[in-house]
């Protein structure tokens, strides 16, 4: 459902339109007194006795055309406290035929001048909905005008936010694609159009990760009649040559489990077994369009797992770019194949700061943290707490595991350097990221982010109305903020 939200340029005025005022955690009349009419304020008044004053948001029906919300300011509000208010506020308009609301800027109390702008970006995240393929869309759109003199976001905010929404957008709408629409070639071209946002795009198609060498991704790739691609996104916002910050995602843009074959049920979510890579981009997307004041550099690997006469067998060798060798035990264990190749070419080819990868990588870490937390690996102290900061500002968490080398023995091979499964049982997200590491090769700090149970969401989550949840664009943003730029 899209929501417009305009900036007037006049003060408050009476009108007869809906109207969205702010109050203290008490819903204090006084507090809105002047924005209302006599019989307005006396209603209201009235209702607020027999109210639920512990309730974030109020609303009052005072006729058939005009309905006023007041929206209580708590105190010691985070800003994610505040973005989840303003989802809650979609939440409760989204529906009935009032569809233009006049929010009073001059209405939110105390010291807030960040309040509005977050309150907003919550109401435009939790707006969301993907309707590209339905034959009858909602059109109902959602108006909110903005008037007042005081407490509006400054064009830079309101710019920034708009990147940050254009990003999540654009990964959820990725995500949200089926597999015979986004396979890796549709996907590889999408990629290209990402020029127009000033980025450098770079795709490898198979003839030349070929040459390159990168089997273990190829292998992935083999059985589809779709090509298997490496794509690297650049963006260069900073005036010197420092090492970039660089972004690795997982593009499975369809998993049968191979040869190892998936159970029939759910297999349709595997559809966004490509989430991670959709995070990267769109993570690349909003730095550009933001005009970030870094450089950062975003590495995706795109295939296709499917089943064939001449797709890869449990029990196949292949050799990595990075020149070790994987025993492929079980080809639903695919991810970490791609990824493999993927991290040691960002590594080798961009030398970067640091290098976080994300990918829904184990069905073991939902059964570890459920779909509350995604897991957090990592070889490098300090870059796990900024991510972990990071996420806790956003409310994207993660939970940092353990890696330790007395997994290594799990992952190593009779036949080749290493396998791609564990095969004694357990610890199967650890030793997914135990593989991992392995091609980290020059000690990079690197942080393996497997958001398995939070890039898709059935029942909606408190900034997503169900579907795609675009996790780890507004994470990854955070964290070059506060620690990069």
């Amino acid at each position: 459902m899209p929501i417009k939200i305009d900036y007037s340029k006049k003060a408050f005025s009476q009108s007869t339109s809906n109207l969205i005022l702010f109050s203290n955690d008490e819903f204090n009349n006084k507090d809105f007194k002047k924005y209302l009419s006599n019989s307005e304020f006396e209603y209201i008044s009235e209702l607020l006795k027999s109210s639920d004053l512990k309730k974030n948001l109020l609303t009052f029906e005072i006729n058939s055309r005009k309905k006023i919300v007041l929206v209580s300011i708590k105190n010691n509000l985070r800003t994610s406290d505040i973005e989840r208010l303003g989802a809650e506020f979609f939440g409760q308009v989204n529906y009935g035929k009032n569809s233009e609301y006049q929010l009073i800027s001059d209405s939110v109390i105390g010291k807030n001048n960040y309040f509005l702008g977050h309150f907003l970006h919550g109401i435009k995240l939790k707006s969301y909905e993907f309707q590209k393929y339905k034959s009858k869309k909602n059109k109902r759109q959602i108006s909110i005008i903005i008037t007042g003199k005081k407490n509006k976001p400054s064009t830079q905010s309101q710019l920034s936010f708009k990147a940050i929404e254009e990003g999540t957008f654009y990964t959820r709408d990725l995500v949200s694609e089926p597999g015979n629409i986004l396979h890796p070639d549709e996907y590889a071209k999408r990629l290209n159009l990402l020029k127009k946002d000033g980025l450098k795009v770079t795709i490898f198609d198979k003839k030349k990760l070929k040459k390159l060498g990168m089997h273990s991704l190829l292998g992935v790739g083999m059985g589809s009649v779709r090509g298997s691609y490496l794509v690297t996104i650049e963006w260069n916002g900073s005036k010197n040559n420092s090492k970039p910050l660089a972004f690795v995602g997982k593009g499975v843009t369809f998993d049968t489990g191979g040869y190892s074959l998936k159970p029939a049920k759910f297999m349709e979510d595997m559809t966004y077994d490509m989430a991670g890579s959709a995070a990267v981009v769109g993570l690349m997307k909003t730095l550009a369009i933001r005009k970030a004041k870094i450089n950062a550099v975003g590495v995706v690997g795109l295939v296709e797992n499917m089943v064939s006469g001449i797709a890869q067998r449990p029990g196949d060798i292949v050799k990595s770019y990075s020149g070790k060798t994987i025993e492929v035990l079980n080809t639903d264990a695919e991810g970490r194949l791609v990824l493999a190749d993927a991290l040691t070419y960002t590594e080798k080819k961009f030398k970067p700061k640091f290098i976080v990868d994300l990918a829904t990588l184990t069905g073991a870490i939902i059964v570890s943290l459920g779909s509350e937390y995604a897991g957090l690996f990592s070889n490098d102290d300090k870059l796990s707490k900024q991510v972990i900061k990071a996420g806790e500002i956003v409310e994207e968490k993660l939970w940092r595991m353990p890696l330790h080398k007395n997994y290594d023995k799990l992952i190593n091979s009779k036949n080749a350097d290493m396998q791609n499964i564990n095969y004694v049982g357990g610890a199967g997200s650890t030793t997914a990221a135990q593989f991992l590491q392995r091609f980290i090769l020059n000690k990079t700090p690197w942080a393996h982010l497997d958001i398995a149970g939070m890039a898709f969401s059935k029942y909606g989550g408190s900034l997503n109305s169900g579907g795609a949840t675009g996790f780890g664009v507004r994470l990854l943003n955070k964290l070059i903020e506060e620690n990069y730029e």
